[in-house]
C-alpha cells in the first residue's frame, strides 16, 4: 500500500509562535534587526511578553529580543507581578513585561521601547 506524504498542518494548540502574526522581524534603521508592524496596529493592542523574570535572570522573549530605543517610543512594556502572597505554600515569585501599544503604528513602522534597565549605546557610524 502506498502512502502519499501529505502536508500536515500543525494543530493551533502545539503550534509554537514565536511573534504575534503581525509582526515580523527584519532590518533597522535605529540599530541591526527589529520587530514591524505587518498591518496597522491599534493603541492599547497587546502584543504578548516581552521579557521573563525568574529570581534574578531576565529573559527576553523573541518579541523582546529585537526591541530598539527610541526617546518617542510606540511602545511600553507593561510589568505584570506573580508571587505567592495569597499563597504561602505556593512556591513562585516572577515578573512578566507584557508589549503594549501606546500609539497607533501604521503598516511598515518599527516598534521601539524606551530602554529602561539599561543606557543604549551610542551608534557609530563608519
Amino acid at each position: 500500500m502506498e502512502r502519499k506524504n501529505k502536508k500536515r498542518k500543525m494543530p493551533t494548540q502545539l503550534g509554537y509562535k514565536p511573534l504575534p502574526e503581525n509582526l515580523q522581524i527584519s532590518c533597522s534603521p535605529i540599530q541591526g534587526m527589529g520587530i514591524f508592524a505587518k498591518e496597522k496596529i491599534a493603541k492599547g493592542t497587546n502584543l504578548g511578553m516581552s521579557h521573563l523574570k525568574l529570581g534574578s535572570r531576565i529573559i527576553r522573549t523573541p518579541l523582546g529580543g529585537f526591541l530598539n530605543h527610541s526617546e518617542t517610543p510606540n511602545c511600553h512594556k507593561a510589568k505584570l507581578r506573580f508571587t505567592n502572597e495569597d499563597d504561602p505554600m505556593v512556591k513562585f515569585n516572577y515578573v512578566i513585561w507584557n508589549l503594549m501599544v501606546i500609539e497607533d503604528i501604521k503598516e511598515g513602522e518599527e516598534l521601539t521601547v524606551k530602554y529602561e534597565w539599561y543606557t543604549p549605546r551610542e551608534r557609530v557610524v563608519m
